[in-house]
């Protein structure tokens, strides 16, 4: 009984967009929640899961995630830790098999929102290359490389003022750090971006998971949850026309 009433969908944070955002608990973080996902707005500087390197990260809190079931959730898929935004986690490990299915399936619809030094040739379009694992010393990158893995993302104008852009991303392939070489590639590096941009920037990344579309139940309408627009964005969002709608920013759709 409590895991069948528990798939009505959690009320969002009453947090204003832009304000408090990354702080609290990660628990006020939860923008839905179910019988078998929680999707919650990843903050910005933390890694997903624990690092060599040490540091705090988002898993090792997910036991306050559990809301009554014997387990924490688990990732269903990764954020980099200067991405901030939607965050898809299983509750049980049939919740984990079956978002498994559906990301590699490339069957998740993933819109992402970056603010990139100058603009792209075209008002729309698609960037597909091979991507590849370049590893120097003690760091790594990835680079563009024919024999690489094959990655596709989709792009669309939003705004633009002087030298900067605000851009939707769609990625159709899930390669690691696949939205910033493709922007680099387009000539438009994400500001912020230290590996595949200005590395003398002080300005935080500025690339959040806008929303994620889940066809998780087949008897009913696809999933769409949204995050609002993090703090460290939001400045540079409202120069290039950005307007919050609170109706927008409530988190699900």
């Amino acid at each position: 009984m409590r895991l069948r009433s528990s798939l009505f969908p959690v009320p969002t944070s009453s947090r204003s967009p832009g304000e408090g955002w990354g702080e609290g608990q990660l628990a006020d973080r939860v923008l839905y929640r179910d019988g078998l996902i929680l999707v919650i707005d990843k903050p910005a500087g933390i890694a997903v899961h624990p690092g060599p390197g040490g540091g705090p990260d988002l898993e090792s809190g997910f036991e306050a995630l559990r809301f009554g079931l014997p387990h924490p959730p688990a990732l269903a898929h990764r954020l980099d830790r200067d991405t901030s935004g939607c965050l898809v986690l299983g509750r049980h490990p049939k919740a984990l098999r079956r978002l498994g299915a559906l990301f590699s399936g490339g069957l998740v619809e993933k819109v992402y929102w970056a603010v990139v030094e100058g603009r792209p040739p075209e008002v729309e379009g698609r960037i597909e290359t091979g991507l590849k694992k370049l590893s120097r010393g003690t760091g790594w990158r990835m680079i563009v490389d024919p024999a690489g893995q094959h990655a596709v993302t989709d792009y669309r104008l939003l705004g633009a003022a002087d030298d900067r852009a605000w851009l939707e991303l769609r990625p159709r392939t899930g390669r690691t750090h696949q939205l910033r070489v493709h922007c680099t590639a387009l000539g438009c590096p994400v500001v912020g971006d230290p590996v595949y941009g200005n590395r003398q920037s002080a300005e935080a990344l500025q690339l959040y998971a806008r929303s994620v579309k889940l066809p998780l139940y087949p008897a009913r309408a696809p999933l769409e949850v949204t995050a609002p627009v993090p703090p460290h964005m939001l400045a540079a969002l409202r120069q290039l026309g950005y307007c919050s709608d609170e109706a927008e920013e409530t988190g699900l759709s």
